[in-house]
């Protein structure tokens, strides 16, 4: 019997029966919504929950720190590691890695008008800041060989003092400082333990007297307003080589705060990073990368470490819901075997003129095989697209809320073409007994029965 006839056939026997390959439809139907509109809860949980990491921390970045990171000296006559420029060429040599970026950190104060606030300035290399997308609403990323400027997160300016009556405007009244950012003219105070002692005597009696104030332009401003925040609102950022010339220029052969010191307490000629970040090609190879780098002495924190559990608790929750989905399949399972098995017992006679005619054992199995597959077909479609409709339903409803989550429903396209696939092969699974029976039935007593 030709395959053709076999689908003709058996769509037939189904249509025959409506109300009763209805019901039995609506049982995959329910049991094939169930399932995917529960893995897609958990998949639209673990995608979101990554979204927001990703908001305060690249999932395939790696921080890089000094192991004396707060500058004290080493008695004993191991090397001390610090991070420098041939730790960089090293680490650009790694395999997986695609870009590092060094990172120099500094505090300042930073006054226009009679306003001032205390910033934390990091310097990065610009092909860096291109590479990270920081967003600006005005102005550009500085160029290397530029005098030095920054570049101001969009929420820098709510720090500000006013130093004739010593409030923070914004946070006790919730009025912003009448100042410019991009456009005034600041000054940079970069000796803040000068700024807070002059006036004071030293140890030798002598007055300390005010450090020099530097005019310093504004590169950009972050884009957002100053209720939306983001990794980068309250960060003051700039070229990292100007920032080095800078500080050499500012301190001039005294120690730069932040930065080692020789077991003499004289500082070193060479400015050293606060930090290394390497980015990694994939986060599966982070942690190989992050192993490499712990070896080599240095302190490393990398996302992906306390990411990796989340995700493992949520892939629980995921397989929960699954499960709990998966209960409405297994019943509609059992609704198929006993539809195949109500069909054998009124269609007996049928099955043994089949057979005495010459049909082939196998062709009446798979035409069995067939009808509880079109079943399983029939009720994934239907079911996948009334997944659609109530994810719909559902993100529309939390996007009321106050959750904070936009789509906490969502369907990948792989979902819905497996949940067909599952829902086909549960179908004709069902239907492997009942077409089983009916090989075995004897054709003589089949054509006897009533």
């Amino acid at each position: 019997m030709k395959i053709i006839d076999l689908l003709r056939m058996s769509g037939g026997s189904l249509f025959k029966r409506k109300f009763r390959t209805i019901l039995t439809v609506l049982g995959v139907v329910i049991g094939t919504t169930s399932i995917i509109v529960m893995l897609s809860l958990g998949i639209g949980m673990k995608s979101a929950m990554l979204e927001e990491m990703e908001s305060y921390a690249s999932l395939t970045t790696i921080e890089i720190y000094q192991p004396n990171r707060w500058g004290s000296s080493s008695d004993s006559d191991t090397e001390e590691l610090f991070l420098d420029d041939n730790l960089v060429e090293m680490l650009q040599g790694m395999e997986h890695v695609t870009m590092v970026s060094p990172q120099l950190e500094t505090s300042a104060i930073l006054r226009i008008g009679n306003y001032e606030s205390y910033i934390w300035i990091r310097g990065i290399a610009p092909e860096a800041m291109e590479r990270m997308a920081i967003p600006l609403a005005q102005g550009s990323y500085p160029q290397p060989g530029e005098p030095l400027s920054f570049i101001y997160g969009n929420m820098v300016i709510t720090d500000f003092r006013n130093v004739k009556t010593g409030t923070y405007e914004y946070w006790e009244n919730g009025t912003l400082p009448p100042i410019d950012l991009y456009n005034d003219s600041a000054y940079v105070i970069f000796d803040t333990d000068r700024y807070w002692s002059a006036g004071s005597t030293d140890e030798n009696g002598q007055i300390i007297p005010q450090p020099k104030k530097y005019i310093i332009g504004a590169a950009g401003i972050v884009e957002g307003t100053i209720d939306e925040w983001n990794s980068y609102s309250y960060g003051v950022y700039c070229d990292i080589d100007a920032l080095k010339t800078q500080l050499q220029q500012v301190f001039k052969g005294r120690v730069i705060p932040g930065q080692p010191t020789m077991q003499s307490g004289k500082p070193y000629k060479e400015i050293f990073y606060s930090t290394i970040d390497v980015e990694v090609d994939e986060m599966d190879n982070v942690a190989e990368i992050q192993s490499q780098i712990n070896m080599m002495g240095y302190e490393t924190y990398a996302a992906s470490e306390w990411i990796s559990s989340e995700m493992d608790q949520m892939n629980v929750i995921q397989a929960v819901l699954g499960g709990i989905g998966a209960v409405s399949l297994f019943v509609a399972a059992i609704g198929i075997t006993n539809t195949m098995m109500m069909s054998i017992y009124e269609r007996t006679k049928e099955i043994g003129i089949m057979k005495v005619i010459g049909c082939r054992i196998r062709d009446i199995q798979t035409l069995f095989l067939m009808e509880a597959g079109f079943i399983g077909f029939i009720g994934g479609v239907v079911g996948v697209g009334l997944s659609y409709g109530l994810s719909i339903v559902i993100n529309n409803l939390v996007a009321q809320s106050d959750f904070g989550i936009e789509r906490i429903s969502r369907i990948p396209l792989w979902l819905s073409l497996l949940s067909i696939v599952f829902a086909i092969g549960i179908g004709m699974l069902s239907g492997l007994f009942p077409s089983i029976r009916a090989m075995r039935l004897s054709p003589l007593a089949a054509i006897r029965s009533e």
